[in-house]
């Protein structure tokens, strides 16, 4: 049986599920990736974090774990959803969907320590044409505003992406971290007291084949990643995919025991075994109990800066 059917299409069992976010997902290493451990104390304090999605599910299947971590070492966190998500969830009209969506999208920027959560309600899979610059320019907005230091989000050169949402957000957010930076960009915003401000570190998470240079060790967000993914009921494949799969089992008269004796239990292994079985498979390459995959952009010297530090002499 392939496991894409059997965690992704729900065939065999009936269980909600997402093909393309949990299946294993083809990483092509450079070289040897730099893993990020995790560090003591506050080592970010001050800096500003915006996670950002197209979906109500997709930081918390693919990065929620950097997430936490970054939080714990300091970074203050922005959650910010571009679509409206009407094209899927839980729901018999468009309007029931969207509102579900919503309320779990909310649940996930509270699980996840987020200051403020960010709805700019783009039609899901309908808006990447004429909104695409406006997109950008609202970025770059809030870049500024709220004086954004790192970028999580989708990977603008991520292979093969079918979903529009999640293509044109990452590019969105890509040139935005540049154009924010730049004083020739909407200079209206400094009579508003808004200053340039450059985004120079980028995590760029996939849901199909990506370049890999960054691994981030999780093993401690774990459970707080399980955690976050639980507030996810309309999208699926997590929310309580595990309670509502053992009951089919126990109905049928058959037991699955990785899912215990409660619904609680049930959802949570789920998830951690089942849904995230791919951090597992990660971390256990590097060493680790639990790993997540980035592209990641990282701030650069000027060449001008190196070739001084290199060369410069004492009078």
């Amino acid at each position: 049986m392939d496991r894409r059917d059997f965690i992704g299409g729900g065939i065999m069992l009936g269980v909600p599920g997402a093909a393309w976010q949990v299946r294993f997902r083809n990483l092509s290493f450079v070289t040897e990736p730099v893993v990020e451990p995790p560090r003591q104390g506050r080592p970010h304090a001050g800096k500003v974090l915006a996670a950002i999605q197209p979906h109500a599910d997709d930081i918390a299947l693919f990065a929620s774990g950097t997430v936490l971590k970054l939080r714990r070492e300091g970074y203050r966190v922005f959650l910010i959803r571009t679509t409206n998500d009407e094209a899927k969830g839980a729901g018999d009209t468009a309007a029931e969907i969207i509102r579900n969506n919503e309320k779990d999208n909310r649940e996930v920027g509270r699980r996840l320590g987020a200051e403020k959560t960010i709805d700019l309600g783009y039609r899901s899979r309908y808006w990447n044409d004429g909104s695409y610059v406006e997109l950008r320019a609202r970025l770059v907005y809030l870049f500024r505003l709220l004086k954004v230091n790192t970028v999580i989000c989708d990977d603008p050169w991520g292979h093969y992406e079918e979903n529009p949402d999640h293509s044109t957000t990452g590019r969105c957010v890509n040139e935005a971290c540049l154009l924010a930076g730049d004083a020739m960009t909407f200079p209206e915003h400094f009579d508003a007291g808004l200053q340039p401000q450059a985004v120079t570190e980028r995590y760029y998470y996939a849901r199909g084949p990506q370049l890999v240079n960054w691994i981030v060790d999780i093993s401690r967000e774990m459970d707080g990643k399980v955690n976050v993914n639980l507030a996810n009921v309309s999208l699926g494949p997590a929310g309580h995919s595990g309670s509502k799969l053992r009951r089919k089992l126990a109905a049928g008269g058959k037991r699955l025991p990785l899912l215990g004796s409660s619904d609680d239990t049930a959802d949570r292994r789920y998830i951690k075994h089942i849904v995230l079985r791919e951090d597992a498979e990660l971390g256990k390459k590097h060493g680790l109990e639990f790993a997540e995959p980035f592209h990641y952009i990282g701030p650069k010297e000027s060449m001008l800066e190196s070739y001084v530090s290199e060369h410069a002499e004492d009078l």
